[in-house]
C-alpha cells in the first residue's frame, strides 16, 4: 500500500535547526542574538519539505544554483527525534539498563567521538565514512564503513551501510552519518545533482568525466558501462525512447511515494521469527516494542505506522498455529497479542486525517482478513457464536438473537470486526466538530437538548467504547488537545448519565411495594449490554490516561538547588522522581472544584462501579480481573488531596443509590461481577475522611449474589461453590473472587477491631455473604492473628469474632470433604484455648455439631486433656472440669463410633475408674457386630501395656472370633497379633490357652502359624504371668495331651490340606520352595508320637495322585528317601 504524505512538527518548539540554533527568533534565554534566516532560506524550508524536486524543475524552465542548492540544503531531516524513531525500539529517553545498547546512542557517540568523515552531499544523496574504533574485548580490530543515504522532503527514504545490518531499524553507523548531516549542516561539503554539473560541461569534459569514472573503478562497472553504450548506440532502443537519464542525486519524482524508508522484508522477517519463538513470555516483550513503535509512529503522523502494522498482520495471520488454535485454548499471551493488534487497527482506521481512498484500503484489508477461516474470533471463549452488531456507530456492542429474528445465520465477528465497523465512522458530526475545536457558546447552548446538560455544557451520546475508541485515535494520531476535549465531554456525559438512572431508580423505587425494597439481587434486572472494564478497547483506561496526562505537574531542573537537581534529573532532563498531578481547571468549566484530575478520577470510579455480568469465558474473566487491578493500581499511586476525597465520597453516594445500573446498588443481577477489589480501594482510601460511608460501601460490597439465593442448588453438603461452577455463564474464577470477598472482609475486620458494634456488622456480613469454607477459614485465621498481636494485648471482640467464624467453619464443613479440615479442628481448639473455658467446655458439650466423634476424641478432647493445654494460665483451675467433660464426650464418641473412638476413650477415662469400665463395656459390646479384629486386638495389646491381662485376654478371645487366616495367607498382617494373643494366653495359664486354641483352631488353617504357635508353647510353663497369688506347678506342656494335643492334629492336617493345595497348580520353577515347605512338614509332624509314620503315608499318597509330575518325585525321593 503506498504510504501517505505525512505532516511534520514544528521545528521551532522540537528540536534545533540545522545551524544548531532555535530558530526563535532574536532573542533566547541566554540573551544572546541569533541571525534571522533570509527570506531565501525560509521558502528554500517550505519547498524542501512539501514539494517534490521535479515539480519545481516542470514548473521553471532554469532554476538558479544558490536556489537549487538552498533547497537541497533544507531537504535533509532537521528533527533528531525521526532518527531515533527509525533506530530504536525503545525510546531513547527512558533510562535503562539496555539504553547504551540502543543504535541511536551507539551513533551518537560514534559521532561525538569524531568516527564520521569524508561526508558529502550531491543532491538529494548523502555519504560518508564511520570508523568503528577497534574493541580489544572481542578481538575486533578497527572498521571502516561506506554509508549512503537519499532523503526527498524532510524524510530519508533509503539507506545503505557496509556493516551489512540485518534488522527493522537502522544501524549505528546510519545514525551517526544522518546526525551529523543535522548537527554540522554548515561544515558538510554541498553539491548540486550530478544532472546539474553534467549540463555545465562540453562534450569533450563529458568524454573525459566518463572515461575517467570507468577507469576508476572499472572492475565493477564496465560491463554495464558497454552495455549501456551499445544500447544508446542503437537508434530505437529502450533508452534512446525516453527523454532524458536517471539521476539518483536529483531526489523523487512527483509520482513516488514520499515516505521514510521502512525494510518491509525485515519487518517481516523478525515478526515470523518472533512467533515461532517458543518462549511466549519473551515474543509478547517483543511485539509489544512493535506495538509501541507503530503508536510512536502513527502520533507523529508518520504513514509506516499502519504499513508496519500491515505487515505484522500478513505475519500473524500466516501463523500455522491458527489451524490449531481453532479448536483449543490459545495461549493467553498470544491471544493478548491479537487483541492489541486489533485495537490497534481500531486506533488506525480512525484516523481524523485518512481520506476515502486509504479507508477504501484498509476496509478491503480487514475484509480479507476476516474471511480467512484462521483469523481469530472476537471472544477468545468462543469457537461458533453467532452474534450480530448493533450498527456501525456501536463498535462491537453485540446481541444474540434466533431464528425467529434471523433466519440467516450471522458470521462469527472476528478479531478485525470492531476495526471494520471503525472504518465506516466518520468525523462529520457537526456537534462533534464543535466539541473537537472548542467552539460552543454555553451561554447560548439549548438547554433541553439531549446535546447538553443542565448548565449548558455539551454531551456526546455514543457507546461508550466507541467513543472512548475516538479519544484514542485523536491521541495516537498527533490530536492530544482534541481528544482531551472529547474526554471531557464524555465524562460529562456519564456523570449525566448516572444521575438520570439514579432518578429513574428512585422513582421506580418509590412504585414498589415495600416489600420487594432494598432486595440485594434479582434474577430478573437487565444489566449493561457490554462491560466497560475488560472490554477489548479499554475505555475507562483510555479515559483515565488522557484526563492524568493533562494533570502532570512538570517538573523544573532549573528551581531546584544544585544538589538535587543532579539527584532527580538525568542528563536529557528527564526527572527520576514520580510523576506529580495537580488540578489544571478545564477551560469553560467555571466550577473551581472540577478540573481533569476530578474527571480522570471520576471516570475511573464509574466504569470500576459500573454493574455488569461475568463474562462468559475463562479469558475474558482473566481479562476483566486483569484490567481492574490495573486501573486500581493506577488509582492507588495518585495522592488523593480534600478535593478528590470529596469527589470520591460524593461518587461513593451515588453508586450506593445507583440501583441496577451501579455494582454497589440494590437489586443488581445474580450473575453481576463482584465488586470486591474495587471495594477494597474505596474503603481504604475513605476510611480516615469518612468512616460511616467507608463501611457502607465494604458492607454492602461483600455479597456474592451468585452464591446467594441458592436454596435449590445446595448439594446438601453446605458447598454451593461446585454447584455454580456447573452452571452457564461458568465462573472459572470463583475461587480468585472468593479469595477478593475474604480480602476485603479481612479489611473490614482489621478496621473494626476497636469497635464492638461494627465488629458485629462486619462478622455477621462475613457469615452471610461468604460461602467458601476455605476462605471463611482464612478469614478465622486473619481475624485470630489480628485478635493476639505478637507485641501488644489481646483484642478481645477480634478473638470472639475469629472463634465463631471458627464454629461457621466447622459446621460447613463437618459433613464435606475437606483436605484442610484437621488443620481447621486444631486451630479451633487453639483459639478456644485462647479465649477461655467457657469457649472450650462449650465446643466439647455440642461437640456432634462441629465434629466428627474421630475429631471430637483424637484432636478435640486430647488436646485439651494435654498437659500443655491444661497448665496454661486461665485453664489450671478449672483442670478438673475440664476433664470430665472431655470423659463425658469421649463416652458420647465411643459409642457413637466404638471402632474409631473407643481407644481414645480408654485413654481419657484411664485415671477415672467408674468411665474406664464404662469404656471397657462400650468396646466388648461393639466387639461381636461393629469392631473388627485389628481394632479389637489393637485395644487389647492397650490394656495389656496398661496392667489389664485379663481384660486384653478377654478382648483378644472376641478378636479370634471375629478373625479368619486361610492356609495361604503367610504374610496376613493379623499374624503377629495371633501370636500375641496366643502367648498372653499361655502366660495366664492352662485354662485360658485351652479357651484360645479351639478358636485358634477354627479360625486360623494357615499351617506355618499353627506350626509356630505350636513349638512357643512349649518353650515355657504356662501361668507364669498369673497374678492371683496362687501357686503353680511350672511343668511344660506335651504335645501329646490337651490343649496341646488338639493344635498339633490341626496343624498337621494344615500342612496336609496346603501340600495337595500347592501341588495344584505347581510349576517347575518352585520345586525348590515346596521341598523346603515338606522340610518344615516333617519337622512338625515329627514332635507327634507317629509323626513319621503320617508323614511317610503323606510321601505315599503324593506318589500315588502326582505320579506324573516325574522331576518332583525324584526331588522328593532325594531329600526325603521315601
Amino acid at each position: 500500500m503506498a504510504a501517505a504524505k505525512r505532516m511534520r512538527f514544528s521545528l521551532g518548539d522540537c528540536s534545533k535547526d540545522q545551524n544548531g540554533s532555535n530558530a526563535k527568533g532574536n532573542n533566547s534565554k541566554s540573551g544572546k542574538l541569533h541571525n534571522v534566516d533570509s527570506l531565501l532560506d525560509i521558502c528554500a524550508k517550505i519547498v524542501g519539505e512539501n514539494i517534490p524536486f521535479q515539480k519545481i524543475e516542470q514548473r521553471f524552465d532554469r532554476i538558479p544554483e544558490p536556489v537549487q542548492s538552498r533547497i537541497v540544503f533544507w531537504s535533509f531531516p532537521r528533527n533528531e527525534r525521526d532518527i531515533c524513531m527509525y533506530s530504536s525500539f525503545t525510546q531513547v529517553g527512558k533510562e535503562n539498563a539496555d539504553s547504551e545498547k540502543l543504535p541511536f546512542n551507539q551513533g551518537v557517540k560514534l559521532l561525538e567521538s569524531g568516527a564520521v568523515d569524508n561526508v558529502l552531499q550531491i543532491g538529494f544523496h548523502l555519504s560518508g565514512k564511520v570508523t568503528e574504533p577497534a574493541s580489544p574485548l572481542f578481538s575486533q580490530p578497527e572498521r571502516v564503513f561506506q554509508v549512503s543515504i537519499s532523503f526527498d522532503r524532510c524524510k530519508i527514504t533509503s539507506v545503505k551501510c557496509g556493516c551489512g545490518n540485518k534488522d527493522i531499524f537502522w544501524c549505528q553507523h546510519v545514525v551517526a552519518l544522518s546526525l551529523y548531516r543535522i548537527r554540522k549542516a554548515n561544515s558538510v561539503q554541498l553539491r548540486v545533482p550530478i544532472s546539474e554539473t553534467l549540463l555545465q560541461m562540453n562534450r569533450e569534459q563529458l568524454q573525459k568525466f566518463a572515461q575517467y569514472l570507468i577507469s576508476e573503478h572499472h572492475t565493477d562497472v564496465l560491463p554495464t558501462a558497454q552495455n549501456i553504450a551499445d544500447e544508446i548506440l542503437q537508434a530505437k532502443s529502450r533508452i534512446n525512447l525516453l527523454a532524458g537519464a536517471p539521476d539518483p542525486t536529483a531526489g523523487a519524482s512527483v509520482d513516488d511515494d514520499n515516505s521514510w524508508h521502512l525494510d518491509e522484508d525485515q519487518v517481516r522477517e523478525q515478526a515470523r521469527s518472533y512467533l515461532s519463538q517458543g518462549n511466549y513470555l519473551s515474543s509478547a516483550n517483543h511485539f509489544n516494542a512493535m506495538f509501541a513503535k507503530v503508536r510512536e509512529m502513527l502520533q507523529a503522523k508518520d504513514s509506516n505506522g499502519a504499513r508496519m502494522l500491515r505487515l505484522i498482520t500478513e505475519q500473524f495471520l500466516a501463523d500455522p498455529r491458527l489451524i490449531i488454535w481453532k479448536t483449543t485454548q490459545m495461549n493467553d499471551k498470544i491471544r493478548q497479542m491479537w487483541d492489541e493488534l486489533g485495537a490497534l487497527w481500531v486506533c488506525v482506521v480512525l484516523n481524523p486525517n485518512s481520506g476515502c481512498h486509504e479507508k477504501e484500503q484498509w476496509q478491503g484489508l480487514l475484509e480479507k482478513w476476516s474471511a480467512d477461516l484462521a483469523c481469530p474470533l472476537e471472544d477468545a471463549d468462543s469457537r461458533n457464536l453467532l452474534t450480530a452488531h448493533l450498527g456501525t456507530d456501536n463498535l462491537g456492542a453485540q446481541i444474540y438473537f434466533g431464528a425467529a429474528l434471523n433466519h440467516q445465520p450471522a458470521r462469527a465477528r472476528t478479531i478485525f470486526h470492531r476495526a471494520l465497523e471503525a472504518s465506516k465512522l466518520t468525523w462529520k458530526d457537526v456537534h462533534l466538530q464543535l466539541i473537537l475545536k472548542n467552539d460552543l457558546n454555553m451561554e447560548l447552548a439549548d438547554r433541553e437538548s439531549y446535546l447538553f446538560d443542565c448548565r449548558g455544557l455539551p454531551l456526546w451520546h455514543e457507546h461508550l467504547p466507541t467513543a472512548c475508541a475516538r479519544v484514542d485515535a485523536l491521541r495516537s494520531h498527533g490530536y492530544s488537545q482534541e481528544g482531551l476535549r472529547l474526554a471531557v465531554v464524555i465524562v460529562q456525559t456519564l456523570k449525566h448519565q448516572q444521575k438520570l438512572n439514579i432518578e429513574k431508580h428512585r422513582i421506580d423505587n418509590e412504585g414498589m411495594p415495600s416489600t420487594s425494597r432494598g432486595s440485594g439481587t434479582s434474577f430478573l434486572v437487565q444489566t449493561n449490554m457490554e462491560p466497560w472494564v475488560g472490554h477489548p478497547l479499554d475505555p475507562i483506561s483510555v479515559l483515565f490516561d488522557t484526563l492524568l496526562e493533562a494533570s502532570k505537574m512538570e517538573e523544573n531542573p532549573n528551581n531546584l538547588d544544585p544538589l538535587s537537581s543532579r539527584l532527580f534529573f538525568n542528563e536529557n532532563g528527564s526527572s527520576c522522581l514520580p510523576a506529580r498531578y495537580g488540578h489544571r481547571l478545564i477551560p469553560g468549566i467555571d466550577e473551581p472544584a472540577e478540573s481533569y484530575l476530578t474527571l480522570a478520577l471520576e471516570a475511573a470510579l464509574l466504569g470500576l462501579g459500573q454493574q455488569r455480568n461475568m463474562p462468559t469465558g475463562l479469558y475474558a474473566q482473566e481479562k476483566t480481573c486483569k484490567q481492574e487491578e490495573k486501573l486500581l493500581t493506577k488509582l492507588t499511586a495518585l495522592d488523593l488531596d480534600p478535593t478528590l476525597v470529596e469527589v470520591m465520597c460524593r461518587q461513593c453516594v451515588q453508586m450506593l443509590e445507583g440501583g441496577p445500573t451501579s455494582g454497589f446498588g440494590m437489586g443488581i443481577h445474580t450473575e453481576s461481577y463482584p465488586m470486591h477489589t474495587f471495594a477494597k480501594y474505596l474503603f481504604n482510601s475513605l476510611l480516615s475522611h469518612n468512616e460511616d460511608l467507608a463501611y457502607r460501601i465494604g458492607l454492602r460490597a461483600l455479597r456474592l449474589p451468585v452464591l446467594e439465593n441458592t436454596e435449590e442448588l445446595d448439594d446438601g453438603l453446605n458447598n454451593v461453590g461446585s454447584v455454580v461452577l456447573s452452571r452457564f455463564p461458568r465462573w472459572f474464577i470463583l475461587g480468585h473472587v472468593e479469595g477478593q470477598q475474604c480480602e476485603l472482609a479481612c479489611t473490614l475486620l482489621n478496621a473494626a477491631k476497636g469497635s464492638s458494634s461494627r465488629l458485629h456488622t462486619v462478622l455477621e456480613a462475613s457469615q452471610q455473604h461468604i460461602h467458601s469454607s476455605t476462605q471463611l477459614f482464612k478469614l478465622a485465621q486473619d481475624a485470630f492473628k489480628i485478635a493476639t498481636p505478637p507485641d501488644g494485648p489481646k483484642h478481645s471482640s477480634a478473638l470472639n469474632a475469629a472463634y465463631k467464624l471458627g464454629l461457621q467453619v466447622m459446621r460447613m464443613t463437618l459433613m464435606s470433604m475437606n483436605w484442610r479440615r484437621r488443620e481447621m479442628v486444631r486451630w479451633l481448639v487453639t483459639c478456644a484455648t485462647e479465649i477461655g473455658v467457657h469457649a472450650l467446655m462449650s465446643i466439647m458439650q455440642i461437640w456432634y455439631s462441629l465434629f466428627q466423634p474421630i475429631e471430637a476424641t483424637g484432636m478435640v478432647a486430647t488436646t485439651i486433656m494435654a498437659q500443655t493445654t491444661s497448665m496454661q494460665p486461665g485453664l489450671f483451675a478449672q483442670r478438673e472440669e475440664l476433664a470430665k467433660c472431655a470423659r463425658t464426650l469421649a463416652l458420647q464418641c465411643a459409642s457413637k463410633d466404638p471402632q474409631n473412638c473407643a481407644l481414645c476413650a480408654l485413654t481419657l477415662c484411664e485415671k477415672d475408674p467408674v468411665a474406664f469400665e464404662t469404656a471397657y463395656q462400650i468396646v466388648v459390646d461393639a466387639a461381636s457386630h461393629i469392631m473388627n479384629s485389628s481394632h479389637l486386638f489393637t485395644i487389647a495389646r492397650y490394656m495389656e501395656h496398661r496392667g489389664h491381662p485379663d481384660r486384653a485376654y478377654k478382648l483378644s478371645l472376641l478378636a479370634m472370633k471375629n478373625l479368619h487366616l486361610a492356609y495361604n495367607q503367610d504374610t496376613h498382617p493379623a499374624i503377629n497379633d495371633i501370636h500375641w494373643a496366643c502367648a498372653l494366653s499361655h502366660s495366664l495359664g492352662r485354662v485360658e490357652l485351652g479357651n484360645m486354641i479351639p478358636l485358634l483352631v477354627k479360625n486360623v488353617q494357615c499351617a506355618m502359624v499353627l506350626s509356630d504357635i505350636l513349638r512357643r508353647c512349649t518353650l515355657s510353663a504356662p501361668g507364669i504371668a498369673n497374678t492371683d497369688g496362687k501357686r503353680r506347678t511350672v511343668k511344660l506342656l506335651s504335645y501329646d495331651k490337651q490343649p496341646l494335643r488338639q493344635l498339633m492334629e490341626a496343624t498337621i492336617c494344615a500342612f496336609v490340606n496346603t501340600t495337595h493345595s500347592k501341588l495344584t497348580h505347581i510349576s517347575p520353577r518352585h520345586y525348590g520352595d515346596f521341598i523346603d515347605f515338606l522340610s518344615k512338614a516333617r519337622d512338625t509332624f515329627l514332635l507327634a508320637h507317629d509323626g513319621h509314620m503320617q508323614f511317610t503315608q503323606l510321601i505315599d499318597s503324593l506318589k500315588l495322585v502326582y505320579k506324573g509330575k516325574k522331576k518332583l518325585m525324584s526331588l522328593i525321593r532325594e531329600r526325603f528317601g521315601l
